[in-house]
């Protein structure tokens, strides 16, 4: 949970700490409370880009204050705390300008005083979810898809801009000019801080889904740090999804969201080998994979299919991955039948990266010679040419055909694209089997 993630960071207050410690325990805090943070504070003051100031100038006094005080022993909390009591004193501030502030300040002192001064985020209010409003406030049409998902990237994940560009693989300026004018364009449009009803909620629901989803994905594999996962953001992604899938019962590709997250977020333990190594698909133990989230994955994807009579983009990758979790072990998978699903998904949604997960399925199916004529191909094309996952596709297939010196360029230059330690490791741990000539 994260609250205990939190509570375990509390207990570094009884240690003497270096400015360091202090640092990176802060920046640990701020990455697993800042969306509630962030949220909590936007439904008080109606404006995202000044509830994410007001949440970082919480950030910046635990900075100022915790080396000479300590931790406290709900970090979280305090953050919460800080942040309310500045929108607080902002709203008293405009009081003048806009009255309905005055009554929210009310209603923020008749919390205080209920709460006790433990302000801490209800998370499972059904429809009051402060984290989906967030998500469908930066979700809103006037906004480009692209700035949708690097705002609510930046504000839910706690994602840096420089780890949003990498992302998308676009220059970090960008990702930055994206970020500004998004929360300028909420701002002046004065949109409302809600969750949306009828055809309104139809509306935004590919931009939130998709928003969703690339929040699950920097949990199930981190962009950069050091960690292989960030497996509260997988948590916080599939409880959303849980929730918006309640808003939406009819919405056949909300459950094929739900049943794709459910069937990946099963194999996190066994992502993970007993030294903190990254462990791939293939060489998983599956008896660590959690039975009950495959079981409830394949509940929400039959849910999903019984809806339309022909299969989404998220229905489509949820059938794949349950291709997976029915098998016993890898080499009962139906590489043909999971195939023959990449073939559909690509010409529903063709993009170079679903060719070459493509790629790797034709690997399994029909072997490694014509999975690389295909990989080659997206080589050719450069769309890739930043993406690590093309040369370390390409390092696999080469390894299978025995061409060791070109898998081991592939596996390096794996390395060096990829900004993850873990993953940085494992494939320089491959690029070294390829000059021992092994397999």
């Amino acid at each position: 949970m994260i609250l205990a993630c939190a509570t375990k960071l509390a207990m570094l207050s009884s240690v003497a700490m270096t400015a360091m410690d202090v640092q990176r325990t802060v920046d640990a805090v701020w990455r697993i409370e800042s969306a509630k943070v962030i949220a909590s504070v936007a439904r008080l003051t109606r404006d995202v880009g000044l509830a994410e100031e007001l949440a970082q100038d919480a950030l910046v006094t635990a900075l100022e204050q915790w080396p000479r005080s300590g931790i406290p022993d709900n970090p979280g909390a305090w953050l919460m705390t800080t942040a309310r009591n500045r929108a607080l004193d902002q709203l008293r501030r405009r009081r003048m300008v806009e009255r309905k502030h005055e009554a929210l300040a009310s209603e923020l002192e008749m919390e205080e005083q209920r709460s006790g001064g433990k302000l801490e985020a209800s998370a499972d209010d059904e429809i009051g979810d402060d984290l989906l409003r967030l998500i469908f406030t930066a979700c809103h049409p006037l906004l480009p898809t692209e700035s949708r998902t690097a705002l609510t990237l930046k504000l839910l994940a706690g994602l840096t801009t420089a780890e949003i560009a990498r992302a998308f693989l676009v220059p970090e300026p960008t990702i930055a000019q994206r970020i500004v004018r998004a929360k300028r364009s909420l701002a002046e449009a004065q949109v409302p801080y809600e969750i949306p009803r009828g055809e309104e909620l139809r509306r935004r629901l590919s931009s939130v889904t998709e928003v969703i989803y690339l929040l699950f994905n920097e949990g199930y594999s981190a962009t950069a740090g050091g960690d292989w996962m960030r497996p509260a953001l997988c948590e916080e992604a599939l409880r959303i999804g849980r929730i918006l899938a309640g808003l939406a019962p009819g919405e056949s590709e909300v459950h094929g969201l739900v049943a794709l997250m459910e069937i990946q977020a099963s194999r996190l333990r066994a992502r993970l080998g007993p030294s903190g190594e990254a462990v791939l698909l293939l060489e998983q133990n599956r008896s660590r994979w959690d039975r009950v989230l495959i079981h409830r994955g394949l509940v929400a994807l039959a849910r999903g299919e019984s809806l339309c009579e022909s299969r989404g983009p998220y229905l489509l990758q949820a059938a794949i991955a349950a291709c997976h979790a029915r098998a016993a072990t890898a080499s009962d998978t139906d590489w043909v039948h999971i195939t023959s699903l990449y073939d559909e998904l690509a010409r529903l949604m063709p993009s170079p990266v679903v060719e070459l997960n493509r790629a790797v399925a034709v690997s399994m199916a029909y072997g490694p010679a014509a999975a690389l004529e295909l990989a080659d191909r997206l080589a050719a094309d450069g769309a890739l040419r930043s993406y690590h996952l093309l040369p370390s596709v390409r390092g696999d297939l080469l390894l299978k055909l025995g061409r060791y010196q070109e898998a081991r360029e592939e596996f390096e230059r794996a390395a060096q694209l990829t900004q993850n330690e873990r993953e940085r490791a494992l494939l320089r741990d491959r690029a070294a089997a390829c000059s021992r000539g092994s397999t």
